[in-house]
C-alpha cells in the first residue's frame, strides 16, 4: 500500500471509529423508547378523552406515541381511522383534497386493523366509513363500486357485534339512500351500470331506533331517522326526536351542523317553534 492510500486507509478507519463512538454515546443518553401493552393503554384511553372533547390534535399526539413501536394493537389503528374521519369534519368541503387526504389515512388504519385481528368489529366498521366519505365525490360507477363494499364491510362488523351502534347507523344511512332511488332509477342502473343498492325507509328505520337504543347520546341518529319520519308523513314524530336530540351532547363536528338543520326543520314543521 502507498503511503497516500495508507493515510486515507488510516483517516477514514478513525471516522468509522468517532462515528461508532458517538452513536453509542448517543444512545446511551438518549435510549430507544419502548412502551409496554399497559401504558399503551393508558395513552389511548387519555386519547380517547380528548377525542370526545373534540381536542384532535391531542388525540394525535396520544395515538401516535401509544403506536411508537409501529406494533399497535387493532383497537388503536380503528381509532386512529375513527380520528382522521373526526378531523375531516373539520375542514371546509371546498378543501376536497385535505379532506380525501384523511380519508386515506383512514382506510389504511382500517385495513391494518383488520390485518391485524378481522374478529374485531370496528376495523370493518371504520373502514365502512372512509369508503363511503370517498366516495361521495366518486363517479357513479365507482360509488355503486364502493357501495357493494360498504355493504360487505357492515355486514362483517354487524355479524361479529350485532351491537356495534357505528356500524347499525351506517347501515341506517346506507338504506335510506337505498330507499330514496327510484324503482325506474334502478332498473336503469342495473341495466347499464351494475348492481343498484337495495334498501327501504322500514329497515333504515330499524337499524337507526335500535342504534338509539344502544347509544341515546348520538345525535345523527334521531337527525337522521327525524327524516324518515318526514318522508313517510310523521310529522309530529319527526318533530318529537329533533326536540330529543336538542338535548343530547355535541360528541364530534358534524353534531354542530346537523342541531343546525334541525334547528331549521323545527321552524318550518313545529307550530310552537320550540328550538331551545
Amino acid at each position: 500500500m502507498s503511503a497516500t492510500a495508507h493515510r486515507i486507509f488510516k483517516r477514514c478507519r478513525l471516522s468509522f471509529f468517532s462515528a461508532a463512538i458517538g452513536t453509542a454515546l448517543l444512545s446511551l443518553a438518549f435510549p430507544a423508547y419502548s412502551i409496554d401493552q399497559k401504558e399503551a393503554k393508558m395513552l389511548i384511553n387519555r386519547a380517547d378523552k380528548a377525542l370526545w372533547k373534540m381536542n384532535y390534535a391531542q388525540a394525535d399526539s396520544l395515538y401516535t406515541l401509544a403506536l411508537r413501536d409501529k406494533q399497535g394493537s387493532a383497537e388503536l389503528y380503528w381509532k386512529l381511522a375513527r380520528l382522521h374521519i373526526s378531523q375531516s369534519e373539520t375542514i371546509p368541503d371546498k378543501k376536497n383534497e385535505a379532506r380525501q387526504t384523511h380519508y386515506r389515512k383512514a382506510e389504511e388504519f382500517a385495513r391494518s386493523s383488520i390485518s391485524i385481528d378481522s374478529t374485531n368489529s370496528k376495523g370493518h366498521t371504520w373502514l365502512a366509513a372512509s369508503l363511503g366519505m370517498m366516495a361521495d365525490n366518486a363517479g357513479t360507477k365507482e360509488k355503486l363500486r364502493r357501495a357493494v363494499k360498504i355493504k360487505q364491510e357492515l355486514d362483517a362488523a354487524l355479524r361479529l357485534n350485532p351491537n356495534d351502534e357505528t356500524a347499525l347507523s351506517m347501515l341506517g344511512s346506507y338504506y335510506r339512500e337505498a330507499a330514496n332511488i327510484g324503482w325506474f332509477k334502478r332498473m336503469m342502473g342495473n341495466a347499464f351500470l351494475g348492481e343498484v343498492p337495495k334498501g327501504s325507509y322500514e329497515l333504515a328505520e330499524k337499524a337507526f331506533r335500535k342504534a338509539i337504543s344502544i347509544d341515546p347520546r348520538v345525535i345523527r341518529n334521531y337527525h337522521e331517522l327525524a327524516l324518515i319520519c318526514l318522508k313517510t308523513n310523521r310529522e309530529q314524530e319527526a318533530i318529537s326526536l329533533m326536540k330529543t336530540a336538542l338535548t343530547q351532547p355535541v360528541l364530534i363536528e358534524s353534531d354542530k351542523a346537523r342541531l343546525e338543520k334541525m334547528r331549521k326543520l323545527l321552524k318550518e314543521h313545529d307550530t310552537e317553534n320550540v328550538t331551545q
